[in-house]
């Protein structure tokens, strides 16, 4: 019955990606965005959305809750219409639509030939940064998990290796021991630290402790790397702005728990910054 449910969905998608690239970028993306804010909250729960943001912040108001929930269902879809036009953003054809700042610090990673550990979260779009930065130069590796739905997850994975990385390491324990033999040869990390890990340790976030990943702190601690901060956000329609945050240099004595407290504040910053525009969806503090 799942694998039916599965295939279904997959036909579904096919269809939209067909009429999204018949549109264009600019048409799709307003489409998308009135899909996703009407049957988004169908498959998602409200419920889920209002805790997390009740969480991060107490004092907000009903009507703004429900109006960051609706622009979140809306960049959503937006990001969904993009993968159909991921191969014109990442060329000459759209590359006006993606202001970089601070390219310079791109450069200069790309000059020392040292690897670093790039983090970010699901900001929007949040497959843009690790394209932008392979696409500066910069060898990288980044993380992914695998869709559930085993009829697109290869059309995903096409698309991402095509246009987005080329090195895409799927989550896990084996995945982080390849993590690790990429690191070794020379390759930059790209992480999204923002969702819960099993493996990882509780640490505060927005006031209350959730499970995040220790990747990045554990390789300060054994490469002494640095770590680099990168946001993305949607500066308006189908234009993105992207700023690569200065490297943080730890040091030796800080503890893994020290670092990836620090992290959490970065990404807490860049999340007050838009929050319509952070995924708020997923069990963060479960």
């Amino acid at each position: 019955m799942k694998q039916i449910k599965y295939f279904l969905q997959f036909l579904s998608i096919l269809i939209l990606f067909a009429i999204f690239k018949m549109m264009g970028l600019k048409l799709s993306s307003i489409l998308s965005a009135k899909i996703f804010q009407i049957l988004g909250p169908w498959f998602r729960s409200k419920k889920i959305v209002d805790f997390n943001l009740s969480l991060a912040f107490p004092n907000m108001s009903n009507s703004t809750k429900i109006k960051i929930r609706k622009e979140m269902w809306g960049n959503y879809g937006k990001i969904f219409a993009e993968y159909m036009f991921i191969k014109e953003l990442r060329n000459k054809k759209f590359s006006k639509k993606i202001k970089v700042e601070n390219q310079n610090i791109l450069e200069e990673i790309k000059k020392e030939l040292k690897p670093v550990i790039f983090i970010s979260g699901h900001f929007n779009n949040f497959e843009l940064m690790a394209m932008c930065i392979e696409k500066s130069g910069v060898q990288l590796s980044t993380i992914y998990r695998p869709l559930n739905n085993n009829f697109l997850n290869p059309l995903m994975e096409k698309i991402r290796k095509s246009y987005i990385c080329k090195n895409q390491i799927k989550k896990g324990y084996a995945g982080t021991r390849e993590l690790l033999k990429n690191f070794k040869k020379g390759n930059s990390i790209a992480l999204m630290i923002d969702q819960r890990v099993s493996e990882g340790i509780s640490c505060n976030f927005f006031g209350k402790e959730a499970l995040t990943t220790t990747i990045p702190a554990q390789f300060v601690k054994k490469f002494n790397s640095n770590i680099v901060p990168v946001h993305i956000e949607r500066d308006k329609n189908d234009f993105f702005k992207l700023k690569i945050y200065n490297p943080l240099k730890f040091s030796q004595s800080d503890d893994i728990k020290t670092i990836t407290l620090k992290l959490n504040r970065i990404l807490e910053d860049m999340i007050i910054k838009n929050p319509e525009q952070w995924i708020w969806t997923h069990n963060r503090w479960k």
